[in-house]
Formats: C-alpha cells, structure tokens, sequence
C-alpha cells in the first residue's frame, strides 16, 4: 500500500495541510487509519473547519454531499477500505472496517453511505459469487476512485426504496434488461451498478440474477439516469434514478450462476446489516448522545447528571454500549466463522435499530429547546433524528430482519433448550479488536449452520456467563444484583424454547405470525444481553478502556432495561449505580473519547 493519501479518480479541490499527512504503514492497523481519519476530518466545532459541522449542515440544507469532505475522503483512499487485501485494498474485515467507518459516522451519517458503506454492499456481491476478473475489474474501478452502487430487488414488503425493479430476457450475446427504480443511493453518479434482476417469472429462490453492469460496456441510448429524489432524512445523499430500456447486457456480466440472486441476496445482506448496526447506528448514537452531554454542560448547573438527567444519560450510554457489544459480536462473527451469521447478523440488525431509536426519544427530552436547534452546535441532533431512521430502514429494515428470524423460529428453540449444555460461543466473539482475520465472503451461507448459527452457541453465553457470576457475589451488592440479573435472564433462555416450542405445535398457521414476531423480539434482547455479559466478562481491565468494561455497572443498568422491556421482574438498582455510570460519561466527555467500546480519542 502507497504510504501517503492516494488521488482518487474525480477528485478536484485540495483539503487542509493535514490531508496530505501519511497514513499508518501497516495495512492491518485498522485503529491507527480510524484515529487518523479522525485528524484529518478535524474538531467538528472548530470555526473555518471545512469538514466540520457549519459545513456539513450547510451542504444538508442544499440537500448536497459535502464536496471538499468526500475530496477528503477520496485522497484517504476510503474506498480501499473496501477492496480485499487480496486484491490491492486494505479490507482485511468487517469489524476492523466499522472502526475506520466510525469517524464518518459520527459527523454524517448520509457521508457514510453515499461516500462509504454503499461501495462494499455493492462490491460484496463480487466477492462473494464473482469471477477472477469481474473481482479484478471491481477492485480497479475503487481503487481507481469510481463509484459503484447496487440495485435491490423487489420484495412483496416493498418500501419506495425498493418499488420498481427490473427483467432480463436471454438475447443471442447475453441478455436485454428492462425495468427501473426510483429510488438508489448513487444512481446520478455511478460508474457500475450491481443489479438483482428478475431472470424468471414467480418468486421461487431462482427468480432473481445479479449482473455486474459497467456503465461503459452499455449503449447510452439505453441507459437514462433519473431525476434526484427528495427524502426527508440523509438528504445530502445522491438518491435518484435508473431506468434501463432494451439494454443489451453481454453474458460475461452475470455474477455467479443464474437465477442465484437471492441466495447471494440472503448471503451479502449479513454484512450489510452488521455494517449498518456497528458503523452508521452506534456511530450516530455516539454523537447524539454526546450532544446530550454538550448541553447540560452548558447549562445553569453543568454537568452534575443527577436526578432524572443523571438516570436518563446513564441509561442510554448503557443501552449504547450494549448496542456496540451486539454489534461487534455480530461483526466478529463474520470474521471469524462467516458461515454461521445469517440469524445472529438479522437479529444485530433487529435490535440495534429499535433500542437506539427509543433512545432518540429520550435524548430529545433531555436537549428540550437545543433539539430543534438548527444551527452549528447542535443541529447535528435532529439532523441526526432525520438520518438514522433511514439507515436504519437500508433495504427493507424491520420487515427484512424478521423475514430472516421468523423461519428459524424452530432453530432458535432448539438452540435455546440446549443452551446450558450447548457449545459455547468462544470468547474472541466478545473481544472488540482482539486481533482481526481476513473475512472470506465465500464462506458466507444462505442457510443457518451449527454449532453457533442459530444461535446455541451465543444464547449459551447467557446461562454459562450466568453460572460463573455466582462466584462473584463477595465482591459486593453490584456484584450480587448483576449475577442475580444473569440467573433471570438464564430462565428466560428457557421460556423461550417453552415458547417457540408451543407456538410451532399450533396447527392454526394463521395464529403464527403475530406470535412469532414477539418472540422474534424476545430473542434479539436475550442476545443482546448475552452479548453483553460476554464483553464484559472477556474486557481486560488492566487496559483504561477495558477497566469500565469489566466492572458490572453498565452490564447490570443494561440488563436491567433489557428486563424491563422483556416484562422480568427486575430489583431496583444498588444505590449510587446510575451516578456513578453517569460520572464514567461526563469523564470520556471530557477527555474526549468516543462512548463506544472502543473509546478512541476524538478530534
């Protein structure tokens, strides 16, 4: 890898002196590259700071992508980021790429995707089904600086993202394409499209193929690039139109095996899902709560989080760091065993989105009037409540997630019942940044595997994280309340095969589904809490960020909302807990150090 920021394809104005300082030499370090994209993009409320937030929100008032920050991005060489190792880039997985991702995030969300994540959802349908050269042709035209998008196919549960779609019939050279859509990340300026195609009729698992379509191998009478569209939230991102009429598409661009696209749907959608959980989501979350912060340090009594402000903002880090033990779990399990993350990956996905969004709201209340403040300061938070809801939703949200679990349902109470006996999950699952292997997108699967698919293996981790807190109970009441906390999420483990087991016994089938769909939710928040216990048993405390992992306040205030939600019937909390997670923030505030896992140093 070329030591220095690297001229990307289209990009023109020059960036700060610091855009020009040399990346990490070692293309491994993921970290080093996330803390020194964090420099480059600078303090977001620093006058005259061209990336920072008087810039970002101006650029989203002209519904436009911030020009001199994706010229920024492009001499980063952000989309190397996306491009295996293997093939010149500096993606080794999925996990070490969220890091990188996160400095984005947090300033702009609409960035993330419409100059980040967007690129390797497309691209990854290459990596997973692609021919040597059609991964060789992928790689080049990112490295090169181009841009490339994807093309969903429709669903019956279709959203105005997903309306529209489009029909291939075999031609003598290959085939001729059909069809439109209306609304695509990108389309206004994409070099290749990865496009789902109806290749034949119904909606059999043979319905739909994916093709690789290079722009420049098309006829332009063929092609027409529609008008932008106006969404409420990411309006700075390039949202516009595609419509293909008669379009010749040689053979050689098919992906794959034909009438393949939704396996490769089912297999690609993993990543995206963990991507969106772990990058834009936590990374969102991570700046709305610290605007929260801002504020009531800029309020008459400071930053004394007591009472009802204390209890509000120490719920919501929890419930963010809980969020950021899913996802990392999620996406490690794509690094380590990709074969086995197509629940865990939806279930991420499911949870992550609904317990940010209820945090939104309690956010919103503590900001009061600074909420709809549009301004430099604090305008970021309801941009921030436009934006997230729309990452949030990616190619189908909610309705997508449960399409996946709903299935497994039996799987899952399998995998529950034998929970205590179960394989465990290993502890690397639960180690944010212990090491990274290279993600191998071959290895992705369309149907859920064992030993840890569906789930035995990380549902495992609540009974077995259970039984080795009891030998913690001496070192005190927080102690105590956080393995009694572990023992009722234990049983629950159990209700829940009680439960699915009954459910799957019915033979109204009618009955089937709204039962289901509670159970579904049960099931991610016992994740979720397994997550959790999992992180906090594997931090190493001897490490300043790993000291307030390894303790139990945020683990037991997260499991007590978690409970909550799940109707338990939870203890109240040991006296001075919600003060003293409250004082933990206010201290990462004021070093300035990101309130996700990982703690990084901020600008």
């Amino acid at each position: 890898m070329n030591d220095t920021l690297t001229a990307g394809r289209g990009t023109t104005a020059a960036a700060g002196p610091s855009a020009h300082a040399r990346l990490p030499r070692d293309p491994g370090d993921a970290a080093a590259r996330a803390r020194h994209l964090e420099d480059l993009l600078g303090d977001p409320f620093a006058d005259g700071n061209p990336h920072g937030q008087q810039a970002l929100l101006a650029a989203d008032e002209r519904r436009e992508a911030p020009a001199a920050t994706e010229d920024l991005l492009g001499r980063f060489n952000l989309a190397a980021e996306f491009v295996p190792t293997a093939l010149g880039g500096r993606f080794t997985g999925v996990e070490a790429l969220t890091q990188v991702l996160r400095p984005v995030f947090r300033r702009d969300v609409a960035l993330g995707f419409g100059a980040g994540v967007t690129a390797l959802f497309a691209a990854s349908v290459v990596w997973t089904a692609g021919g040597e050269r059609q991964r060789r042709d992928t790689a080049s035209l990112l490295l090169g600086g181009g841009r490339i998008t994807i093309l969903h196919r429709e669903f019956a549960h279709a959203n105005a993202i997903l309306r529209g779609e489009y029909t291939a019939r075999p031609a003598p050279d290959g085939y001729v394409v059909d069809g439109r859509k209306d609304v695509v990340i990108n389309a206004d300026r994409a070099d290749t499209f990865v496009a789902y195609v109806r290749t034949a009729p119904g909606d059999g698992p043979d319905s739909h193929s994916v093709f690789l379509l290079d722009t420049g191998r098309l006829p332009a009478h063929a092609v027409h690039r529609l008008p932008r569209a106006r969404t409420h939230g990411m309006r700075g991102a390039h949202y516009a139109g595609l419509r293909l009429e008669d379009c010749p598409v040689p053979a050689d661009a098919l992906v794959g095996e034909r009438g393949e696209g939704v396996s490769l749907s089912l297999r690609t959608f993993q990543v995206s899902r963990a991507l969106v959980s772990g990058g834009a989501l936590v990374g969102g979350m991570d700046s709305a709560l610290r605007y929260a912060v801002r504020a009531l340090s800029e309020s008459r009594r400071g930053l004394t989080l007591r009472g009802r402000r204390g209890r509000v903002l120490a719920g919501v880090f929890a419930d963010l760091l809980a969020c950021d033990s899913l996802a990392v779990t999620g996406l490690r399990l794509l690094d380590l065993a990709p074969e086995h993350a197509l629940v865990p990956s939806a279930a991420v996905k499911y949870a992550v989105s609904a317990l940010l969004h209820e945090d939104l709201d309690e956010l919103a209340a503590v900001l009061g009037a600074r909420g709809y403040d549009r301004g430099p300061a604090y305008g970021g938070f309801p941009k921030l409540v436009r934006d997230l809801p729309v990452a949030g939703l990616g190619h189908a949200g909610t309705a997508d997630t449960q399409a996946v679990l709903v299935p497994h349902l039996r799987t899952l109470a399998h995998a529950a019942r034998d929970a205590d006996n179960g394989q465990e999950a290993p502890g690397a699952l639960f180690t944010p940044g212990a090491g990274h292997s290279t993600l191998d997108f071959r290895r992705l699967d369309a149907k859920p595997r064992d030993p840890y698919s569906g789930c035995d293996g990380l549902l495992a981790a609540l009974p077995h994280a259970a039984a080795r807190l009891d030998g913690t109970r001496e070192r005190g009441p927080r102690w105590a309340a956080l393995a009694d906390l572990a023992r009722a999420f234990a049983a629950e483990v159990h209700s829940l095969a009680e439960r699915c087991a009954t459910l799957l016994q019915r033979p109204d089938t009618g009955a089937l589904a709204p039962a289901a769909y509670v159970l579904v939710d049960r099931y991610c928040l016992l994740l979720a809490a397994a997550s959790c216990l999992g992180v906090r048993e594997n931090a190493d405390a001897a490490t300043p960020n790993g000291h307030l992992l390894a303790e139990p306040e945020w683990a037991l205030i997260a499991l007590t909302r978690f409970g909550r939600r799940l109707g338990l019937d939870v203890p109240g909390l040991p006296d001075g807990i919600t003060q003293d997670l409250a004082a933990r923030l206010v201290d990462r505030y004021r070093d300035g150090r990101s309130f996700d896992l990982y703690g990084m140093r901020l600008a």
